[in-house]
């Protein structure tokens, strides 16, 4: 038994050791604007959103569920060891415990308070598009807004489709849409780009612009939802119904998401794919796409394909 113990217990250590280079190599392509095979923990922010969400995930939320974790672990042995037959063999006749009772009670509504002060501010912070005076969390989730955004330069009316995304851009007149790419076409015209997230039309933002999104799905289709982790940004798309989100992304490269609502038989093949360039390529890009060529628009693009 014992050796058998110890073989299980080389094991174990045999693939954490090997697991360590993989973890690590995660780690450095976390950057990507897309989940990584061993990844740990949230996708890094680009936004003062995502920037909000992160900390009140790794701090308030982690510190707290790691207490009530330990709370009950140690409740749990004290019962295992202090109340068991032999430990025990005349049980306790009372049946209630006004002390407890009121503890039970209280604690974990001072706790849901706790959570629940930085939980609404940064919930507000995604549903309140700047207007250039309104200051964000950020960082520093118990102020009452520290970051300054500018007010939105760019309106993208974003519709969920059966079962594909439609964007406009509401000022220029310039409307396209985003299909999923076969694994085929990824290989052929963007093999560097992930697998099953690799779209044929990315929405084109400038970097450190604020966009404002209104998210929509079409009349006759059903519920989706526009999601890009990076950004910290979710929000449903409700045929109907016009519902208001922004982002303002701080580095160029390429994000995705995906639906996250169930929609229907293609709901895992709706990815969502927002490219970010620096002011000059987008202007170069608004440029070919208003000339109605929107494969001419994408070749003045110099990010990765």
């Amino acid at each position: 038994m014992t050796a058998s113990i110890l073989r299980r217990m080389g094991a174990l250590l045999a693939a954490a050791a090997g697991l360590a280079p993989v973890l690590a190599g995660a780690q450095e392509q976390a950057t990507a604007g897309h989940p990584v095979p061993g990844q740990i923990g949230l996708q890094p922010s680009v936004t003062p959103i995502m920037d909000s969400i992160i900390v009140f995930h790794d701090g308030v939320l982690m510190w707290t569920i790691s207490a009530i974790v330990l709370l009950v672990l140690a409740l749990l042995v004290i019962v295992m060891v202090r109340f068991n037959a032999r430990a025990n063999p005349v049980p306790a006749r009372f049946t209630h415990n006004t002390l407890i009772e009121v503890a039970w009670t209280v604690v974990p509504i001072l706790v849901l308070i706790v959570i629940a002060i930085p939980s609404f501010g940064v919930l507000a912070d995604q549903m309140t598009t700047p207007d250039g005076e309104r200051r964000y969390l950020g960082s520093n989730i118990f102020s009452f807004g520290e970051v300054e955004v500018p007010a939105p330069e760019l309106t993208v009316k974003v519709t969920g489709e059966q079962w594909f995304w439609s964007y406009e851009y509401v000022d220029e007149g310039l409307r396209f849409d985003q299909y999923i790419l076969s694994e085929a076409d990824r290989e052929a015209q963007k093999p560097n780009q992930p697998r099953l997230l690799a779209v044929d039309n990315e929405l084109v933002v400038p970097v450190d612009t604020t966009v404002r999104l209104l998210v929509t799905a079409a009349p006759t289709g059903v519920i989706h939802a526009f999601a890009v982790p990076s950004f910290g940004i979710k929000v449903d798309a409700v045929p109907g119904r016009l519902n208001e989100t922004w982002f303002n992304a701080r580095e160029t490269g390429i994000y995705y998401g995906q639906c996250s609502e169930l929609c229907g038989k293609d709901h895992a093949f709706m990815p969502i794919a927002v490219r970010v360039v620096e002011r000059t390529e987008y202007e170069a890009f608004m440029a070919a796409a208003e000339g109605g060529d929107y494969t001419a628009a994408n070749a003045t693009l110099a990010a990765v394909q």
